[in-house]
């Protein structure tokens, strides 16, 4: 019996190393990856992403003055629940949430991103137990 290519969905395995990389241009590359634009069947309506193993995510590279000048904000909901961070805060807690908001802030705003971003794991070194998934670079 032949398989109907078109629905027949391929998911690979990403790694990709942030050490010294800049943020904003891994998050792209991320995205890139995330949402499956390398295959030659890429439809923007459709998840068919790959997914994808980011390492080392606390070397990762800023530009600018970001690290004082860039700032995270949220509301909790009560009066007067403006909170704000900075990124060299962020950075410190926990710089795979940098990371993640990077890609987030990257993918459409729809209810395919919700699918998408589960597919992202991070990492903030160069340990991870996916050793054993087909990985490429």
């Amino acid at each position: 019996m032949k398989k109907n290519t078109k629905t027949e969905q391929v998911r690979r395995w990403y790694l990709l190393d942030a050490k010294n990389q800049i943020l904003g241009r891994l998050a792209s590359r991320i995205v890139y990856y995330l949402r499956g634009k390398e295959k030659p069947a890429f439809q923007y309506y459709k998840d068919q992403g790959n997914y994808v193993v980011v390492i080392n995510c606390d070397d990762i590279r800023l530009t600018g003055g970001k690290l004082s000048q860039k700032k995270y904000r949220w509301h909790t909901q009560y009066p007067g629940g403006l909170r704000e961070r900075t990124l060299a805060d962020l950075l410190k807690k926990d710089s795979r949430q940098v990371v993640y908001l990077a890609v987030k802030g990257m993918l459409p705003k729809n209810k395919l991103s919700k699918r998408i971003i589960k597919r992202l794991k991070l990492f903030r070194k160069s340990e991870h137990p996916y050793k054993d998934k087909f990985l490429q670079k």
